[in-house]
């Protein structure tokens, strides 16, 4: 898709030419008190164009595998870590890196519809009845953030890592706290009503989120 922004990490098995890249450089250019980096506009042999390579490399701790001894004193092994990310966006180093960091949050969306909405369940055979199940758990998932949108005011700004800028409760939460609760329908006065144990929580929380779904309807 033109105009679309991406960072995408780059498996070293895949490519084996980058770990001669990594090896031959010699001057690694400062990121943060732990990590350098340098750029270069490379292509494998199986692209027709060149584009933005990052390198990066973190000075961590190695682990010690071997037995302890307690009485004495044992110091620490530092080494490189190295990773790769390919972009093409126009950002400095420490902000593209931080830019794909940040896919956590879209990694949490996926993680959250299979945990809570099923969306790693197959329920048929038909691609019809699958469709019609997926849309149906991503509009339960789409309706609980619009519900909490409207309820609760902006809690952060833009990012480096594009976070949402609302922290939203996860769909199991909602459900636990509001839809999984016991209960009756009963008609006092032919009006009716739901009517549950008594939960100055359960019952702030809930009228919380109806005036303001009243107030947008």
């Amino acid at each position: 898709m033109r105009g679309v922004e991406f960072t995408i990490s780059v498996p070293f098995e895949r490519f084996a030419k980058l770990k001669g890249i990594v090896e031959g450089r010699k001057r690694w250019r400062h990121l943060d008190q732990r990590r350098s980096f340098f750029d270069k506009q490379w292509k494998p042999d199986s692209w027709q164009k060149k584009q933005r390579f990052i390198f990066i490399r973190s000075c961590n701790r190695k682990q010690h595998k071997g037995p302890l001894q307690l009485d004495m004193f044992i110091p620490y092994e530092y080494g490189y870590d190295f990773k790769v990310i390919v972009t093409n966006k126009g950002l400095s180093a420490k902000k593209a890196l931080a830019f794909h960091n940040g896919r956590g949050s879209q990694e949490g969306i996926f993680a959250e519809l299979k945990s809570h909405a099923q969306m790693d369940y197959i329920p048929t055979r038909r691609q019809a009845g699958n469709q019609v199940y997926m849309l149906a758990a991503m509009l339960a998932h789409n309706l609980s953030r619009e519900m909490q949108m409207l309820a609760n005011i902006q809690q952060r700004g833009t990012n480096e890592k594009r976070a949402p800028l609302w922290k939203f409760a996860q769909l199991g939460t909602i459900r636990r706290n509001l839809i999984q609760r016991a209960g009756r329908l009963t008609r006092p006065q032919r009006n009716l009503t739901l009517t549950m144990s008594a939960n100055p929580a359960v019952k702030s929380e809930l009228l919380h989120y109806l005036n303001a779904l009243n107030q947008a309807a």
